[in-house]
C-alpha cells in the first residue's frame, strides 16, 4: 500500500475553504467567540497529559468542518494506515517509514528489542562506573559525534531532561567547524572521557573530520589500545567502524527504515541513556507511544496532530502566512525549535508533487521561536504590531520541577497573557497614541502539559512528528525523503579539491571563483 495521490487543490474541500477564507478573511477573533458561546468546548481537545486549546485561531466552525473534510478526501486515514503498517512511503528512496515502530514494546521488531538491552546494558555500565578508561578511572564525560539527526534529536532531549541527569557531563560535536571542536576538547580528561560517534554510513563529511580529529587528540596522550574503552559507535559501516578502532560490542546498529530526523527513538538516542539512564529513556519512548496510538485511533475532531496540522494549512494556503512561532516556556526546551526546524523543514520543505508534478500551492512552513518569556523581549515585538501574519503555538508545563511557585505563576501569566494580548489587542481601549495600538487577532494555539518528564516529552515530540506527516498528506508530497540535502554536500567535494590545490579553472561562476580566490589570497 503506498501513499494516496491526490492534489489537495482538485477537492470539494479546498474549493469550500478558499469560499470561506474569501468570506471571513475580515472576520476577527473576538466576533468568533461572540458568534460560537461553546467555541471553547469545540475548540480544544485532549489527550493523556495534553490540553490543547485552539480557540484563539481565525477558524469557525464551518472552516472546521471543511478542514476535516479536506483530511477525508486526501484519504488521510488511509495515509495514516499505510505508515504504521510498515508500507513504503518514502516511495523516492523505496523505504519504509518505522521510526513508531522503535517505540512499540507491544509489537517491536525482535532486532530494535535486542538493541535496546545493549543500551541499557552498555550504559548501566558506563553509568555505575563499571565500564573503566585506560587510567583504570571511570568514566564522567559523554561526547556526541553526529550531525543532523545524529546530534539535533539527542542534543535537544538531553537538554529538555536537564532535570533528570546524573552524574555524566554531556557535549555535542556537530559542525566541521574547527573552532567548535577543539573548544569542546580542549578541558576534557582523556581517560575519562567517552566519545559516541554516530553516523550511518560512517562516511559523512562533518561527522568523519570531526571523529578524526578527536582521535588524533586522544592518541596525543592515550595508547592506542584504550580506543576500545573510549569509542562507541552507532553505524551500519562495521568495516569502516572497525578500522577507526572501535569494539564491535560498542557498535550499535540503524536502520534504513529510519529517517535521521526521526533517529533519536532508535541507538542514535545512546547519548541520552547515557545521560538520564535507560529507564528514563525507555520512558521517553512510552510517552511517544503513547501519542502514537492517540494519532493512530482518535477520530480527527480531536484528534491532536490533525487539528494542529489542519490549522497551519489554513494559515499556509489561504491566509498566506509563511512562517509559524513555536513558543515554549520552558527554558529547558531551548533547542526544541532547532530540532523542529529540522523535522518539519527538511520534511516538507518540497515542491514537487507526489505525482513527480510541480507543486502549484505552498508546502511547508518556516518555523521558527524561541523560549517565553525570553521571546517576549526580543520578537514578539514583531508578532504584535508587525504586518505580517504569523501563527503561534504557545507550549506550557503546569506544574514545575523545582517548585519555585512564584517563578511558575509568573511563567504562566506571561504564557496566558500574551495569548490574549494577541488576540485581543487594545480592542475597547481609548489609545492616546496610534503607536500604544495594537489590533489583535493574531491566532495561537496553546498546548498545556501537565508536567515536563521524559514521558511527556516523548509525546510532545512525537505530536509534531505526527502534524508535519499530516502536512505533507495533505500538500500530497513525499515528507520523508531528503534529496535537497545531497545537492550541496556532492558541490562541497568539488570546491574542498580547489581549495585544496588552489586551482579554480573547474569553477565556471565568476562569483564562487571570486570567492575561492579571497579564501586563499
Amino acid at each position: 500500500m503506498s501513499l494516496p495521490k491526490i492534489n489537495p487543490t482538485h477537492t470539494a474541500a479546498w474549493s469550500t475553504l478558499s469560499q470561506q477564507y474569501q468570506q471571513q478573511k475580515d472576520l476577527a477573533l473576538q466576533d468568533l467567540f461572540l458568534q460560537e458561546p461553546g467555541r471553547i468546548q469545540e475548540f480544544s481537545a485532549q489527550a493523556g497529559a495534553f490540553y490543547l486549546d485552539y480557540s484563539k485561531n481565525l477558524v469557525s466552525a464551518q472552516t472546521k468542518k471543511a478542514l476535516l473534510a479536506l483530511a477525508e478526501e486526501v484519504l488521510l486515514k488511509e495515509a495514516i494506515q499505510a505508515q504504521f503498517g510498515g508500507a513504503i512511503i518514502n516511495e523516492t528512496e523505496q523505504r519504509a517509514v518505522g521510526h513508531t515502530t522503535l517505540r512499540n514494546f507491544a509489537a517491536m521488531p525482535e532486532e530494535v528489542a535486542q538493541t535496546l538491552e545493549r543500551i541499557k546494558a552498555f550504559t548501566d555500565q558506563v553509568i555505575s562506573g563499571q565500564w573503566k578508561g585506560y587510567s583504570g578511572k571511570a568514566i564522567t564525560h559523554v561526547v556526541n559525534v553526529g550531525i543532523g539527526g545524529s546530534d539535533l534529536g539527542p542534543d535537544m532531549v538531553c537538554e529538555a531532561l536537564g532535570y533528570y541527569h546524573n552524574h555524566l557531563s554531556l557535549r555535542f560535536v556537530s559542525n566541521v567547524d574547527g573552532d567548535h571542536v577543539m573548544h569542546q576538547l580542549k578541558d576534557l580528561p582523556r581517560d575519562q572521557t567517552l566519545f559516541v560517534i554516530v553516523s550511518k554510513t560512517f562516511t559523512t563529511q562533518e561527522t568523519l573530520t570531526n571523529a578524526q580529529t578527536i582521535r588524533e587528540w586522544f592518541l596525543q596522550e592515550a595508547p592506542e589500545a584504550a580506543i576500545g574503552q573510549h569509542f562507541a559507535a552507532v553505524s551500519t559501516n562495521g568495516d569502516a567502524v572497525r578500522d577507526f578502532g572501535i569494539d564491535p560490542a560498542v557498535v550499535f546498529p540503524m536502520w534504513d527504515w529510519v529517517g535521521g530526523r526521526f533517529s533519536l527513538w532508535s541507538a542514535v538516542g545512546l547519548s541520552i541513556a547515557l545521560a538520564v539512564g535507560y529507564d528514563h529513556f525507555e520512558d521517553l519512548l512510552q510517552g511517544a507511544h503513547e501519542m502514537d496510538e492517540h494519532f493512530a485511533s482518535t477520530p480527527f475532531e480531536h484528534n491532536l496532530p490533525v487539528l494542529m496540522a489542519l490549522i497551519s494549512v489554513w494559515y499556509n494556503n489561504f491566509y498566506g502566512a509563511q512562517t509559524e512561532c513555536v513558543v515554549p516556556y520552558s527554558q529547558y526546551l531551548n533547542k526544541f525549535v532547532a530540532y523542529l526546524q529540522q523535522g518539519i523543514m527538511e520534511s516538507n520543505g518540497k515542491s514537487v508533487d507526489r505525482n513527480g508534478d510541480p507543486v502549484t500551492y505552498q508546502t511547508g512552513t518556516v518555523v521558527w521561536g524561541s523560549t517565553g518569556t525570553n521571546a517576549q523581549h526580543a520578537f514578539f515585538q514583531l508578532i504584535h504590531q508587525g504586518t505580517k501574519l504569523i501563527p503561534a503555538d504557545f507550549i506550557a508545563f503546569k506544574t514545575s520541577l523545582y517548585g519555585q511557585q512564584d517563578h511558575q505563576n509568573k511563567l504562566m501569566a506571561n504564557c496566558i497573557a500574551q495569548t490574549e494580548a494577541l488576540m485581543q489587542g487594545t480592542q475597547g481601549q481609548t489609545m492616546d497614541s496610534p503607536y500604544r495600538v495594537f489590533t489583535g487577532n493574531k491566532p495561537t494555539n496553546t498546548l498545556l502539559i501537565d508536567k515536563l518528564t521524559p514521558h511527556s516529552l516523548g509525546g510532545l515530540i512525537a505530536l509534531y512528528e505526527h502534524k508535519l506527516f499530516v502536512q505533507g498528506v495533505v500538500w500530497n508530497i513525499f515528507s520523508y525523503d531528503q534529496w535537497g540535502v545531497e545537492l550541496g554536500k556532492n558541490l562541497a567535494v568539488n570546491v574542498l579539491n580547489v581549495i585544496e590545490s588552489s586551482d579554480t579553472s573547474s569553477i565556471n561562476n565568476p562569483s564562487t571563483a571570486a570567492l575561492l580566490t579571497h579564501i586563499k589570497s
